[in-house]
């Protein structure tokens, strides 16, 4: 254990010189007897925590990596506890999305036993024209992209209130707006009516959504402008948390 902590200072120290340092200054910030100092950089360099370059180490891969997990952990933290308190104060279960590598992905849901997120009975991948969160993600899409992915996810009816064919799909989302929301009733799942708030970060495309119990449909446009709203009061802290 004391190693561990010797070691853990050494990097600490490392990671404050942008340009490098050398044994000797490390030794002494660190409080550490020169051979000790030493033996633990050769080590930590050999194990790629650090490099070395004309005397002086720097961070190496391994602690990068180390870096960069924690920080998209902390990204994830964000979105987590921004959906949680949405979830509590608009009463719905709330859902985050990204269109990422061609693909739909859910990355987060937050909901309650009171209130339960839709069921994923039909690959949301393959759905995603059923969907309000797919429908959002692809309004956001150029249109060779839009229509590559319809292309390898053709329109089919999963409900009786689904889009019926790609033609239509396409007219709903031009009509729709590239940063317009997306609500839908009951095309993904009877009893459901859900709604999409895009979220473009650069290049990646994104969305928060929500959805309620068919019976509470009233619900769904006033919890949707109440879940704009709170959005754009985060939108600083989520621009940063995009690519969880």
């Amino acid at each position: 254990m004391g190693s561990v902590q010797r070691a853990m200072r050494l990097l600490e120290s490392v990671a404050e010189h942008e340009h490098g340092a050398p044994a000797k200054q490390l030794a002494r910030e660190t409080g550490l007897a020169l051979p000790t100092a030493y033996h633990l950089l050769r080590t930590l360099s050999h194990e790629g925590y650090l490099r070395r370059d004309k005397g002086l180490f720097f961070l190496g891969e391994a602690a990068e990596r180390l870096s960069g997990s924690a920080a998209r952990q902390k990204r994830r933290s964000t979105i987590v506890e921004a959906l949680a308190h949405w979830r509590d104060s608009i009463g719905a279960p709330v859902y985050y999305a990204m269109y990422r590598g061609g693909e739909i992905e859910i990355s987060c849901v937050s909901d309650t036993p009171g209130n339960p997120a839709v069921q994923e009975w039909a690959d949301f991948r393959e759905t995603a024209h059923a969907h309000a969160i797919g429908q959002c993600l692809l309004s956001q899409l150029g249109e060779d992209a839009r229509r590559d992915h319809l292309d390898r996810y053709p329109v089919r009816a999963i409900t009786p209130y689904t889009v019926r064919d790609e033609d239509a799909l396409l007219r709903r989302l031009e009509r729709t707006g590239r940063m317009a929301p997306v609500v839908e009733r009951q095309e993904y799942a009877l009893g459901a009516v859900c709604a999409a708030i895009p979220i473009t970060v650069g290049s990646t495309a994104a969305t928060i959504a929500l959805s309620l119990p068919a019976q509470q449909a009233d619900r769904l446009l006033p919890a949707t402008r109440q879940l704009q709203d709170e959005i754009g009061r985060l939108l600083g802290s989520l621009a940063i948390s995009i690519s969880i």
